[in-house]
């Protein structure tokens, strides 16, 4: 029998996804499941996009330019623009989700064996797009004690080798929700120049900044303009996470020249979800004002709720929509698939996601579990009442 690959061997599963069979199972059953494990907004979508794409007059469904149509790119450079960063047409490209933003930006950057440096816990997709671009990961450890806070410098430069292209971050954080301060910015900021390196940052929950605090861009920093790559989405901010547009941003033209090429080799982003992305950047600010104290409602009923959990520990977080959640049990994994399987309160019962495949380091994370609060608050009370009751028949 012909073998598959040992990429394809590496790559590793959705710990989000990966419970989905015992989800449909339960289903069959009968059973309603509040679904903490996927960060799917129930926001509703702004309606200048579904109307955006409900009339318009299309003969042709044909392709856009390679880094995305004309019109949507000068509409969104104008959109950052205002934000301060200063963009010109050649600092982007539209491209098919932030996954493949990130898998263009790992392409451009790094050869087969080098590494890139990303504070664990992380979105676990990257674990997924540096296997496909044979990337290796340098983990550093954050903390669930200080809300996964920036590590020491100092620790960084421990990782750093001749191999090292990159240090990857995500701001504000999944799935810790955690967001950088300025500081902190600026410390990855000046140890990027130093080693001469390129600092990715994921800011696809831009919009998403709690407590009076701002979210600072990567590309608002003018002395990393040869070093700073940041990936976008519409995917969280508009509540778009079919349209499955995104972009790659950054102000080194050789960076973006080479970005271009893998753009090429894929043609085009689609164009309908450019139409709605497109519209999307006219949505007013009261859509933003109501959905982010909605997010924080939210939050604060969750934190809260675990918080009164025996054994939970739980970090706060300053942005997006997640929070880590620490467990009294061994194998959130087993946790998880016996919450599906064999609990319920009422008919009701919860899906999380096991926080393991959100680390690198192997062991890491086996007791902790990731909470997506995109359920509105009602809802995240019956969750946690659930999570709280199941810890108990599970421990007993």
């Amino acid at each position: 029998m012909p073998q598959i690959s040992q990429k394809g061997t590496a790559m590793p599963s959705s710990p989000v996804r990966k419970l989905v069979p015992f989800a449909e199972q339960a289903k069959k059953e009968g059973k309603h499941i509040y679904q903490l494990n996927i960060g799917q907004p129930d926001i509703k979508t702004p309606e200048q996009a579904i109307d955006a794409v409900q009339s318009a007059n299309i003969e042709v469904l044909s392709y856009s330019h390679s880094a995305g149509n004309q019109s949507y790119r000068d509409k969104l450079i104008a959109h950052y623009n205002k934000l301060g960063f200063g963009l010109e047409d050649d600092n982007i490209i539209v491209s098919t989700g932030g996954s493949e933003a990130l898998l263009f930006t790992m392409g451009s950057i790094c050869d087969y064996g080098d590494e890139v440096i990303i504070p664990e816990p992380f979105y676990a997709n990257y674990n997924g797009f540096a296997t496909a671009s044979g990337v290796t990961v340098k983990p550093i450890e954050t903390s669930i004690e200080n809300n996964f806070a920036l590590p020491a410098i100092s620790e960084f430069e421990k990782l750093i080798t001749d191999k090292t292209k990159a240090i990857l971050i995500c701001n504000p954080g999944n799935p810790t929700g955690y967001l950088y301060t300025k500081e902190e910015m600026q410390q990855l900021a000046d140890l990027v120049i130093k080693h001469d390196l390129f600092l990715v940052a994921d800011e696809v929950y831009r919009e998403f900044a709690y407590d009076g605090r701002e979210h600072f861009s990567v590309l608002s920093m003018k002395e990393l303009d040869n070093h700073a790559i940041m990936i976008d989405s519409v995917s969280k901010r508009y509540s778009m996470c079919g349209a499955r547009i995104g972009c790659m941003v950054s102000k080194n033209k050789e960076v973006m020249a080479t970005a271009m090429k893998f753009a090429q080799a894929r043609l085009s982003p689609p164009t309908f979800a450019q139409i709605a992305a497109e519209a999307a950047l006219d949505t007013p600010q009261t859509y933003f004002d109501q959905v982010i104290n909605e997010y924080i409602e939210r939050r604060d009923i969750l934190i809260a709720g675990l918080k009164e959990i025996p054994g939970v520990t739980v970090a706060n977080p300053g942005g997006a929509f997640y929070c880590v959640a620490q467990l009294p049990v061994e194998d959130t994994d087993i946790f998880a698939q016996w919450i599906l399987e064999n609990f319920d309160v009422d008919g009701e019962t919860i899906m999380v996601a096991p926080a393991a495949g959100f680390y690198s380091t192997p062991g890491m994370g086996k007791n902790q579990i990731r909470i997506a609060y995109v359920l509105e608050k009602e809802s995240l009370k019956k969750a946690v009442n659930i999570l709280d009751q199941a810890l108990k028949a599970y421990n007993s």
